[in-house]
């Protein structure tokens, strides 16, 4: 018995010493995990301005996770992952009552794994550059203009405190196949050429006394538009506005920053887009985004092929004590003065909706890749805008800290469309009809910390429409159709 012991302890010995030894000199892999968990209670009225009975009561929740396998300070593979992501008790992945998937059946929710991002980053310090190869974030400035998950590579040059990046992404393969023919089997929404989507881009970071600065330019190009269909927008599954163009190709510029002054914080942007939308559409109407056999009568715009755009932004805060800050915002975004003719409007490449404005009128997170619900009036099932598209806005706000644990936020802001906004019918724009007053929006918001990292927070908002908004979301101005629009939302957010 104690032979054996002792050949037992042998054994571990030997096979432990010399990993112990190289353990020493080879570099360790290190795992780090970080993520978030949320819940948000909603409660969403009469966003159609009652047209259309619309109250929407329901509770989503998401845990994300963030999981990166460090070798060394200069390699390392990263993944972010959405679990149990979904709305509750709504089957996200129903049963086909068939082999293993029917074990689902009467069991509740099933949620899914989401993979949003899926990426190896390395430096190479000898050149003072960084890359990133796979499935990561791309985004501009304030996220006007680009925020979406996309697959491609990056190349970031440091500059002592500056930084130099360049980056190329894949938006779309064609048919979702890997042929790169022109013509090639129909798939079920119409899609036939199968050359690529690609994007390119550059951008400069400075980092200066009191100011963060970014410059940045994009170009955008769809070549698979033989089949008369544009990854922008026929590849979304959700509606864009009423009168969106296909974008073709698209080229941005534009400049974001930060600066700080004492107790002011400034906050800015300024971009302008150019491009082509080079399918003569003789009609408005297009395929459905949210069915493979459904019509949009007025989904496409009509113009000379030609695009361009703007947006511009400021978002001014002042702390006026230690627990008071008053803010001021201001943004405008182009619009077009005609959808039947000359040329189309176009305000970004992509976004999620991560652009904060208001509560109801452009809290508009995507329900696509990043987000779990329409929210806002700019929500697919409703069409309104989001972000700054045809917006003039400006708003005026106040933070206050009650105590260490608890915030209060509430803003005012006043809303108009930077160019006419067009009634209409299914047979189109009636021109003969037009007004630019969005309306207003009063939001208030609280933040309660019960724990370091545990957050409550309770938030609402009521729009009051104008008749530029009637325009946009019903079509018409009815005194039977001018419910304000008003949410109520509560959130519990553990970050880790």
């Amino acid at each position: 018995m104690l032979k054996f012991r002792y050949i037992t302890t042998l054994l571990f010995l030997t096979l432990l010493v010399p990993k112990c030894l190289y353990a020493q000199d080879a570099p360790q892999v290190q795992f780090k995990l970080n993520g978030v968990y949320t819940a948000w209670g909603q409660m969403q009225n009469d966003f159609l301005l009652g047209k259309s009975e619309y109250r929407d009561h329901y509770i989503v929740q998401m845990l994300r996770l963030n999981l990166a396998v460090n070798y060394t300070e200069n390699i390392k593979a990263v993944t972010r992952l959405d679990l149990a992501q979904g709305w509750w008790g709504v089957d996200n992945e129903p049963p086909t009552y068939n082999g293993a998937s029917g074990l689902f059946d009467n069991k509740d929710t099933h949620y899914g794994l989401h993979v949003d991002h899926a990426y190896l980053w390395f430096k190479v310090p000898s050149i003072s550059t960084a890359f990133t190869v796979g499935r990561f974030n791309w985004s501009a400035g304030n996220k006007l203009v680009l925020d979406n998950n996309y697959d491609g590579i990056s190349a970031a040059i440091s500059l002592r405190s500056h930084e130099l990046k360049f980056g190329w992404a894949k938006i779309f393969e064609g048919v979702n196949g890997i042929s790169d023919l022109p013509k090639v089997g129909m798939d079920p929404r119409g899609n036939y050429d199968a050359r690529d989507a690609n994007l390119f881009s550059a951008s400069f970071n400075a980092k200066l006394e009191n100011t963060n600065l970014e410059v940045y330019g994009i170009y955008y190009k769809d070549a698979g538009i033989d089949d008369s269909l544009a990854f922008l927008p026929d590849g979304f599954f959700y509606n864009r506005p009423r009168f969106t163009p296909q974008v073709t190709s698209l080229g941005i510029v534009g400049i974001a920053g930060t600066t700080k002054l004492g107790k002011l914080t400034l906050n800015y942007e300024a971009n302008y887009l150019t491009g082509k939308d080079e399918i003569d559409n003789k009609t408005h109407a297009g395929p459905l985004n949210t069915s493979m056999a459904g019509i949009d009568p007025l989904k496409y715009d009509i113009n000379d092929g030609d695009l361009a755009g703007y947006n511009i932004y400021a978002k001014l805060d002042y702390a006026v004590a230690e627990a008071v800050t008053l803010g001021l915002v201001a943004g405008m975004g182009s619009g077009d003065d005609d959808p039947t003719q000359g040329k189309g409007n176009v305000n970004k490449l992509r976004t999620a909706g991560f652009f904060y404005l208001t509560e109801v009128w452009e809290d508009s997170i995507m329900p696509d890749e990043e987000g779990i619900t329409p929210q806002g009036l700019g929500a697919p099932n409703v069409r309104a805008y989001r972000e700054l598209e045809n917006t003039t806005a400006i708003q005026v706000n106040s933070t206050f800290k009650l105590t260490p644990k608890w915030k209060v936020f509430a803003s005012f802001t006043y809303l108009k469309a930077t160019q006419t906004i067009y009634a209409w019918t299914a047979a189109g724009p009636d021109l003969t009809k037009s007004a630019n007053d969005i309306g207003w929006e009063f939001d208030l918001k609280t933040d309660y910390q019960i724990y370091d990292k545990l957050t409550l927070t309770f938030r609402g908002g009521y729009f009051s429409p104008g008749d530029g908004a009637k325009y946009l979301i019903i079509g018409t101005v009815d005194d039977r159709w001018k419910l304000p629009p008003w949410e109520l939302k509560t959130e519990i957010t553990f970050a880790f």
